[in-house]
């Protein structure tokens, strides 16, 4: 009972001798430099009342009896679309279960055969799964770059029959690296192209725009076919939507497999999602400058302690350190949580191979203090193991 057939072992075996081989951490209670909880929702307890109160009178229960095309499509869903729909500046709102059922459920059934999909190389996982789901080709272009995208796009044209359609898709804050596209220009050239603009928002959801989104905060709603938002990052929840065309939600219910075949998010955590917009409603211009105050901070800490030229060029929340090979970000890792940091090291294959590094995620909550502390350790510990200045 206790034995894994061959192949699994194999790689298992494989991975181990890669340095690679992921486990599931325990929580140690060290400084967070890890988590997605970028404005401390997750952690925040005056949240538990302000849900309690979209709860009364919804006659609420532990969990949602089904899935939403049957028993479990409870009231709060219709608040919480609505307000999606208002907050982001969208035509509609359908949620999901979590990010990765939105992403796999859009791009596996939205483009058809015949269609082709052309991703940044970057983009998340979740969104290169539901493509291979679908019918749909997909190729990538390098990381940001539209000129790679027009090369693409010029190239697979002929490929493209009378009613083929393209999708471009695109983050607007990328989990790996922490920077951004040139939305703007990127919107014009699927304008002017004739192609479906979809940007997932994961790592922007609630912080940009006002406790929007980046595409809100550039102006471009009316530029994007969809957007993917997600409540289990900065609004401290689980969940996720996906922004667009009234026809499009309609489309998604009735294709979705991700959407249609799982139960629904129970009635408390649909509440629990509304108490955090209304918390950034009230208080997220205060948390997003704390937050912008430690970014800020943070980069001038990393040029003032010459270390530019080991972090990827971002001014989001999700700072990077490249160092290079599983062993040594492994090693280093270890060496800041002993110091009382969490920070993670990023391995390959999730990243590519050489470009293994240290994720800092930054928090309003963090204090100048222990950002000048972690970036000090830094420091020495990239000086000792002699990857300064290399």
């Amino acid at each position: 009972m206790g034995k894994l057939p061959e192949k699994l072992q194999s790689k298992l075996t494989e991975r181990m001798g890669n340095n690679a081989l992921r486990k599931l951490p325990s929580s140690a209670g060290l400084v967070d430099f890890s988590s997605n909880d970028y404005l401390g929702l997750a952690m925040n307890e005056g949240l538990t009342q302000i849900a309690t109160w979209f709860l009364e009178g919804k006659q609420p229960t532990n969990g949602s009896s089904g899935s939403r095309l049957l028993t479990g499509n409870h009231g709060l869903y219709k608040e919480l679309e609505d307000f999606l729909t208002q907050h982001h500046r969208a035509e509609s709102a359908l949620v999901f279960n979590s990010g990765y059922d939105a992403n796999i459920g859009f791009f596996s059934s939205v483009p058809q055969r015949g269609d082709i999909v052309l991703y940044d190389e970057l983009i998340h996982a979740s969104i290169r799964d539901g493509i291979q789901m679908g019918h749909a080709k997909g190729y990538k272009f390098a990381h940001n770059n539209l000129d790679s995208l027009e090369r693409k796009l010029q190239s697979l044209r002929v490929q493209l029959g009378s009613d083929g359609d393209v999708f471009v898709v695109t983050e607007s804050v990328f989990s790996m690296d922490g920077d951004s596209p040139d939305l703007k220009r990127l919107a014009n050239f699927c304008t002017e192209e004739g192609c479906f603009l979809v940007v997932d928002e994961a790592h922007a959801t609630g912080v940009l725009g006002e406790g929007r989104d980046l595409i809100c905060q550039l102006g471009l709603e009316h530029e994007v076919f969809a957007r993917i938002i997600t409540f289990g990052k900065t609004i401290g929840c689980h969940g996720a939507a996906v922004l667009g065309p009234e026809k499009l939600k309609a489309y998604l219910v009735n294709f979705a497999r991700s959407f249609i075949y799982t139960t629904a998010l129970p009635p408390h955590t649909v509440a629990t999602i509304l108490a955090s917009y209304q918390y950034i409603r009230d208080n997220g211009t205060e948390l997003s400058e704390r937050l912008l105050e430690n970014i800020d901070y943070f980069k001038k800490q990393v040029s003032l302690l010459d270390l530019e030229d080991c972090f990827i060029e971002s001014k989001s929340a999700i700072q990077c350190a490249l160092v290079p090979g599983n062993e040594k970000v492994k090693t280093i890792a270890a060496a800041l949580q002993e110091e009382g940091f969490e920070v993670k090291p990023i391995l390959s294959p999730t990243v590519k191979a050489g470009e293994e590094r240290l994720r800092f995620c930054l928090h309003a909550y963090n204090t100048k203090e222990e950002i000048s502390r972690i970036l000090h350790i830094v420091q020495r510990i990239l000086g000792e193991k002699g990857i300064l200045h290399n």
